[in-house]
């Protein structure tokens, strides 16, 4: 190994620890599952027992959430009467972040104590019989687009080349179709693809992720996913269709619409969300 390559595996491994020591002189709160919610998602809030918020200015040397309803801060406290930590606004790799800048936040909802993280995102549908409004239950991914969040010297937080065969664990999977079921919600399963953005993608690609076996795109979540089950914890995902991809359907994409779908759906999304935590 270099000596560039050493310094920057101290300085990135330093960065995370250093974060997690700020974050526990703020709250010794010890979360047992961890949500990202993404878009459509904020309302989840109001149905937690907050016990702390800590946003994410407070912390010093950690990526801030630059997308307008990506809030930015962690929430810490009680849903369904489990230890949860949720994840208000994700880092992305298109606001200029590097890729272990994205995935330090999910790393430190598993430093702190999570062993389980369930990740959410709006995504756009690729598979055509998608509609906007759909929820999908993530079954593998595709993130051959981005850069990998594991590239660079190995750190302590797992092994150099982890097993990437099952990131999304089988039985929290089936949980999530067994509470689906019970709320009457129409629950698919797909492969999600992740592209950088911030640009929405072209005709021809979407074409392309379709050939892929991709059933749905967006610009997070895989990285995470990686890195989480690069730390051996257990992964869930949820993605919500808010609009379907470019060249699919003839309407012009906006973040706009997105939003608005995400919002629609938000409750049955929420509902979903809190009924898996209060099985887990």
């Amino acid at each position: 190994m270099e000596f560039k390559e050493i310094k920057n595996f101290f300085a990135v491994t330093r960065n995370l620890f250093e974060v997690l020591k700020e974050i526990r002189k703020m709250t010794d709160f010890r979360p047992e599952i961890g949500v990202v919610l993404g878009s459509g998602l904020g309302g989840l809030i109001d149905e937690v027992e907050i016990v702390e918020a800590i946003p994410y200015t407070a912390i010093k040397s950690f990526p801030r959430s630059t997308v307008d309803g990506h809030k930015g801060e962690y929430i810490f406290g009680y849903l369904e009467e489990k230890p949860v930590v949720l994840m208000s606004g994700r880092v992305h790799y298109y606001e200029g972040y590097s890729m272990e800048q994205v995935v330090m936040p999910v790393r430190i909802m598993a430093l702190l104590g999570a062993e389980t993280i369930l990740l959410t995102n709006a995504a756009g549908g690729v598979n055509k019989s998608f509609k906007p409004g759909t929820l999908m239950c993530i079954n593998d991914h595709i993130s051959s687009f981005v850069p990998s969040p594991l590239i660079g010297p190995n750190d302590v937080l797992g092994e150099r080349f982890p097993d990437m065969s099952s990131i999304y664990n089988k039985d929290l999977t089936k949980k999530l179709h067994e509470c689906a079921e019970k709320l009457g919600i129409d629950l698919k399963d797909g492969v999600y693809l992740q592209t950088s953005g911030p640009n929405y993608e072209t005709p021809a690609e979407v074409r392309m992720y379709s050939m892929l076996g991709a059933d749905a795109v967006g610009m997070s979540t895989a990285c995470e996913a990686m890195a989480l089950n690069h730390m051996k914890i257990k992964v869930a995902g949820i993605s919500c269709i808010t609009n379907m991809a470019t060249g699919i359907s003839d309407k012009p994409l906006s973040h706009e619409e997105v939003k608005e779908t995400a919002d629609r759906v938000g409750k049955e999304f929420r509902d979903l969300v809190k009924t898996f935590i209060s099985k887990l």
